[in-house]
């Protein structure tokens, strides 16, 4: 048997939750996280959660704005 390593998502870390949202602000799925099914639907609730505590942005438009 493989040993699986253990991945705990945390959504007060928002540079552990980073690499497995898109530019655009998308959560990746399953095929580039390379995540099973049980830890993408954790991701997703960690990501989700940071999102509505302002840890994370919703989107990367408010980067374009600043630019201007």
């Amino acid at each position: 048997m493989s040993e699986e390593k253990k991945v705990h998502f945390d959504y007060k870390d928002s540079d552990s939750l980073r690499p497995f949202i898109s530019e655009n602000g998308k959560i990746l799925s399953t095929r580039y996280t390379r995540l099973n099914a049980k830890q993408q639907r954790q991701l997703t609730k960690a990501v989700k959660r940071a999102r509505i505590l302002g840890i994370i942005p919703f989107t990367d438009k408010h980067k374009i704005e600043s630019n201007k």
